[in-house]
């Protein structure tokens, strides 16, 4: 199968993709919203997610409730909570990414943090094998690290760090919003979807900034928290969909 048959998996005809982050587990355990799993991913999955971003864990036992939606299977990892969080290695294969079907793989790098050369040259390297077998990476670029200051923050830090994914070969890229994020979409060549960080403000707040960078170029979401901790993960699902793909803003 193809890099473009994949990514077709995972992106609409429109070319954006709602991508559901799923993956918090292999930081923080049994987080809020995603304790039992199965249930929460039934209500994503209705609600229309297009993809699905998750560990192998997950993605081996809830392969049931995954089968409809495309499935983006995190290769790498840091700590846990209990102890050191920091960028982590990779834990995972292509190959056991095939083995589970994955339509594409997941690694994150951090651009500017002192582990830049390391994460890297982890993410050229997965990048090499995936296309070998014909699998699509999305790499997520966090410059200076998740616990970065603002200084790291800003549309041209964003800008560098999402083209250099795009230099390395990633397909998409994962990337933080700010304010001037039509300058990062501008200067990327392949398609850019933002992450959704902490669940905090209210959700119309978050619907709004989603809003705001569609309206900048960006090419979907890859956001977690403020879907499987909102009130209502199918019903916060369907209102992201809409802003994806049908530029409906909720009342």
């Amino acid at each position: 199968m193809s890099i473009t048959r994949r990514l077709n998996r995972i992106f609409r005809p429109d070319g954006r993709a709602l991508i559901v982050a799923f993956d918090h587990g292999l930081i923080d355990g049994p987080a809020s919203g995603m304790e039992q799993p199965g249930p929460v991913l039934q209500q994503i999955v209705g609600g229309g997610a297009d993809a699905i971003l998750t560990s192998y864990g997950t993605a081996r036992r809830y392969a049931e409730e995954l089968a409809s939606v495309g499935l983006i299977l995190r290769l790498d990892g840091g700590g846990t909570k209990l102890g050191d969080m920091g960028p982590g290695a990779q834990f995972y294969t292509v190959e056991d990414a095939l083995r589970l079907g994955a339509d594409a793989v997941a690694v994150s790098a951090f651009p500017g943090s002192s582990e830049e050369r390391a994460t890297l040259r982890t993410l050229a390297k997965v990048i090499g094998e995936a296309h070998a077998w014909g699998i699509p990476v999305m790499a997520e670029m966090v410059p200076g690290g998740f616990d970065s200051g603002p200084e790291y923050r800003t549309a041209e830090s964003i800008a560098i760090a999402a083209r250099v994914a795009a230099e390395l070969g990633a397909d998409w890229v994962k990337i933080p919003y700010a304010s001037g994020f039509q300058r990062v979409t501008e200067t990327c060549y392949v398609p850019a979807v933002i992450l959704g960080g902490a669940k905090k403000g209210s959700e119309d707040q978050m619907l709004q900034t989603i809003g705001e960078a569609l309206d900048a170029g960006a090419r979907g979401v890859a956001i977690g928290r403020n879907i499987f901790q909102a009130d209502d993960p199918a019903g916060m699902t369907a209102a992201v969909a809409g802003l994806v793909h049908g530029g409906k803003r909720r009342n």
